[in-house]
């Protein structure tokens, strides 16, 4: 097991993967803000399946904060990821500071409509804005054949490919199914602000989903179904719900039967905000 190699400069990144290109090899890219977990490792592992390099790139992205957001106070452990990136066999780690990513002056800002609207939108409406601008310069930064984002963000991994389909961008992309604990919570690094007692009431979460989605698969009232759920989650004791909502699997639009579909939610445990999705079954 070696560490991978640690740059935090886009010259140094570019020379690297130049180097490999001369080789003949093919580049992954699994973009991450760090505190990685299972989750992200899943993702290495696809990206090396997929390509002979993996960059994974370690960035806590201010521009996909609100100022009340919890940009300070978001996990920072790269001691600890560079680790779990050895173990996963990823090749390179790319740290780049802020001032990096956005010097002095930096001005452009980058918004994708279609997936993007509703969902997260009506609750962040600043965060799909910041995380299409940065997803465009790391793309721009190491130019890899394919980029591994997981469906957990299953909005952030639509915007995602949409972005890469309207600016004609040469990536593909590829969706990693959620990787879940022994109860059923999707990995997130966010679930470490949780104790025991919030961690019980989490591990409902992807339950009260998964009876909707079948509810909403065996032809039942879309209202009231997506409605039952939220009193369920408030029942088990999320103190809010941002929404729970049934959207088209490709597009986002809204859910048709006859269409492949998403169930998304988002719910808060105190300071805490969750995001889950679930398949919608096939009728």
């Amino acid at each position: 097991m070696s560490r991978p190699l640690v740059v935090d400069s886009v010259a140094a990144l570019r020379a690297q993967i130049h180097d490999w290109r001369r080789d003949g090899l093919r580049v992954a890219m699994v973009p991450t803000m760090g505190a990685l977990h299972d989750g992200h490792i899943s993702l290495v592992r696809i990206a090396l399946e997929k390509a002979d390099r993996c960059v994974v790139s370690v960035f806590v992205n201010p521009a996909q904060f609100a100022p009340t957001e919890d940009l300070d106070k978001y996990p920072r452990q790269l001691a600890t990821d560079l680790d779990r990136l050895a173990e996963a066999n990823a090749h390179l780690a790319f740290t780049p500071t802020v001032g990096e990513m956005y010097p002095a002056g930096f001005a452009t800002r980058i918004s994708v409509g279609g997936p993007s609207s509703g969902l997260e939108s009506d609750f962040r409406p600043t965060f799909f804005e910041g995380v299409a601008t940065v997803v465009a310069k790391l793309f721009s930064q190491a130019s890899p054949d394919f980029a591994v984002f997981g469906e957990k963000d299953y909005q952030q991994l639509c915007v995602v490919r949409q972005l890469c389909r309207d600016l004609d961008l040469p990536v593909e992309i590829i969706g990693a199914p959620t990787v879940r604990d022994a109860h059923g919570l999707a990995m997130s690094s966010r679930n470490a602000y949780l104790n025991e007692t919030g961690l019980k009431i989490a591990r409902q979460f992807n339950v009260v989903l998964r009876k909707a989605a079948a509810a909403l698969a065996a032809g039942g009232d879309e209202a009231a179904i997506t409605g039952d759920a939220v009193s369920a989650l408030a029942q088990l004791g999320f103190d809010k719900v941002d929404y729970v909502q049934a959207r088209e699997s490709l597009t986002l639009a809204p859910w048709r039967n006859d269409h492949s579909g998403r169930l998304l939610a988002a719910a808060w445990l105190g300071k805490t905000r969750l995001i889950d999705n679930i398949e919608i079954p096939s009728a």
